[in-house]
């Protein structure tokens, strides 16, 4: 079992920058792969980010390239997502997920089998 938790979310207008948290509890050691989803209202959720925590791996949406990072401190038992230039199109809630690799289940989000609370980022033009 893991336990995701998020924060970071927040208003701001475009152009600007957020860094969402994801800190996990548990045992991850099975869970080899931490994403990023994010949900529009009436949009499909949509795959943001993963990164392989073995391998350090990262994987990305075309729609975020060159404008998200994602990275993790396995001594804080933390993922982050930082975010840059910010459009309005970001708006949504983010969610943290785990899977066993990212390999099979990036970015299909039926594929990871735990996730957090979310955290609504908001984008202003």
């Amino acid at each position: 079992q893991v336990q995701l938790v998020e924060s970071g979310g927040g208003s701001v207008q475009a152009g600007g920058s957020l860094r969402l948290s994801c800190i996990y509890f548990g045992d991850p050691y099975n869970w080899n792969c931490m994403g990023w989803f994010r949900q529009a209202p009436g949009k499909e959720q949509e795959g943001v980010a993963a990164i392989s925590t073995a391998g350090r791996s990262a994987y990305y949406a075309d729609s975020v390239k060159g404008r998200f990072t994602i990275s993790q401190d396995n001594a804080k038992s933390t993922v982050y997502l930082q975010m840059n230039s910010l459009k309005p199109e970001d708006s949504a809630m983010y969610y943290c997920a785990a899977s066993p690799a990212c390999e099979i289940s990036w970015p299909q989000a039926l594929k990871f089998h735990f996730w957090g609370q979310g955290t609504q980022v908001t984008v202003s033009s």
